[in-house]
């Protein structure tokens, strides 16, 4: 029933006598009588049925003219509508915990993604040195679940291990009078740091052997070695490796993929430097790249070691003054800081 004939009803009680409005009331009587015999079962809209509750809030005899529905589903509609408004009322108080800030949620799936062997407590103390005052039950909740047992990542494994694995290689410059030098590289993994170098014409299996040992002299050798197929690494070679408690891991034939780092080195070494100056003889290229590596391990970014040197070099605020260019490798390279 629409609010528009709730209000014309209203105004007929008032204006309209009590015989006339008597007899109108049997009449629509009568034919409500007929129409729900005849008709479906009608539609009721919301506010009709909020009207129907509140007169039965205000008329002790509603029952006796309600035709449409049974008095029952009055009753019901009014204590769905109490539940529906203790629920609204509820809502504005927000009862419960406070809600975790968002920050914390990703820090804390960000610890257990990282250190998949962590369980809820370590990673709710690691949170208290942090200045987060996190519920036990809380971290659990929003910890990333894995039906597999806890494992470390591979980059994790590599990094684990590469400082016990060294890459050995040989890459040759030709000098001003077409003669050739054979370069020889002991390339750590973990801060990619050249722990030695060498320079022959006549490269052999035990000047080899003695390049290795005196790139590690006190019990400093590896457990692994990286190298390739060349003939270069006779008998001589691997005897004195063995003896020295190294394993040697030697790469597929034409795969200088399995062996990235010291590759990668030998290209740095060459667009870098050699491809720029003519190399008179043995003492020239040693003196060039003893440059060279100087540069390299303490000035040269690499983006593997977190866009730094593998000497570490500290970050300099603007406060420290004005920045400055120091040459390096001959002009070729230069080094960028900051002077007072």
């Amino acid at each position: 029933m629409g609010v528009v004939r709730v209000i014309v009803i209203l105004f007929r009680v008032v204006l309209i006598p009590r015989a006339a409005l008597a007899a109108e009331n049997l009449a629509l009587r009568q034919q409500l009588a007929v129409l729900q015999v005849s008709a479906k079962r009608p539609r009721l809209r919301k506010r009709d049925r909020i009207f129907w509750v509140w007169l039965s809030r205000f008329w002790a005899d509603w029952r006796s003219c309600l035709v449409i529905v049974r008095p029952e589903t009055v009753v019901r509609w009014h204590r769905t509508g109490f539940r529906l408004y203790w629920r609204w009322k509820s809502q504005k108080h927000r009862p419960g915990r406070p809600k975790i800030a968002a920050e914390i949620r990703q820090l804390i799936r960000r610890m257990a993604q990282e250190n998949p062997t962590w369980g809820a407590p370590r990673i709710q103390s690691e949170l208290a040195l942090l200045g987060h005052d996190v519920a036990e039950s809380t971290v659990a909740k929003y910890m990333n679940r894995s039906r597999k047992p806890p494992s470390q990542t591979w980059r994790t494994f590599l990094e684990n291990h590469s400082p016990d694995i060294v890459a050995i290689d040989f890459f040759f410059v030709a000098t001003v009078s077409f003669r050739l030098l054979y370069c020889f590289l002991v390339l750590r993994q973990d801060r990619r740091r050249v722990v030695h170098f060498n320079v022959t014409p006549y490269p052999s299996a035990r000047w080899t052997a003695q390049q290795v040992v005196e790139a590690f002299p006190f019990d400093e050798a590896p457990r692994f070695l990286i190298r390739d197929h060349d003939g270069i690494y006779g008998q001589d070679f691997r005897d004195r490796i063995k003896h020295m408690g190294i394993e040697e891991i030697a790469i597929a034939y034409r795969s200088p993929w399995q062996s990235p780092y010291v590759e990668r080195l030998i290209g740095s070494i060459r667009r870098e430097c050699l491809d720029h100056v003519i190399v008179f003889n043995e003492a020239h290229l040693i003196r060039i790249l003893t440059a060279y590596f100087r540069y390299y391990h303490q000035s040269r970014t690499h983006l593997s070691l977190d866009r730094n040197a593998p000497i570490p070099r500290e970050v300099e605020p603007p406060s420290r003054g004005r920045i400055i260019a120091i040459s390096q490798v001959g002009g070729l390279q230069h080094r960028y800081t900051r002077a007072a």
